[in-house]
């Protein structure tokens, strides 16, 4: 399973604004904050629900891993999208890093992808 994700009843401004918010309680900062929306409009002039991939790092997981693994950097960062629905609830879908991790066979990925997924599981529980 590559990624979990949790549904939330609440406008999509504000779903982002709570999720950067939970992260942040996790030591996850946004580095990345990228509106798909925004660019399909803008490059291709096609209409799309609101769709925000933000990409979360935890400076102390980020630079354990890459003290493990130097190529790690390729599957970094965290990313966490924040997508409208059909119905018009908010679907946020956080990448299973447990998973993600699991391609390096460096000694100490396997602990670090669990510590980082156990992180964004507390995120999804506390929205």
């Amino acid at each position: 399973m590559y990624a979990f994700k949790k549904s939330l009843s609440m406008g999509f401004d504000q779903a982002v604004e709570h999720v950067v918010e939970e992260l942040k309680k996790e030591g996850f900062g946004v580095l990345t904050d990228i509106d798909v929306a925004a660019t399909m409009k803008a490059k291709l002039n096609v209409e799309g629900r609101p769709y925000r991939i933000l990409g979360a790092c935890n400076p102390p997981l980020a630079h354990r891993g890459l003290g493990l693994d130097p190529d790690l950097g390729i599957l970094m960062p965290c990313n966490v999208v924040v997508r409208e629905e059909e119905d018009g609830s908010i679907a946020v879908v956080f990448m299973n890093v447990a998973t993600v991790t699991g391609l390096s066979s460096a000694e100490g990925m396997k602990e670090l992808g669990e510590d980082a997924a156990a992180k964004l599981q507390k995120v999804h529980d506390a929205l």
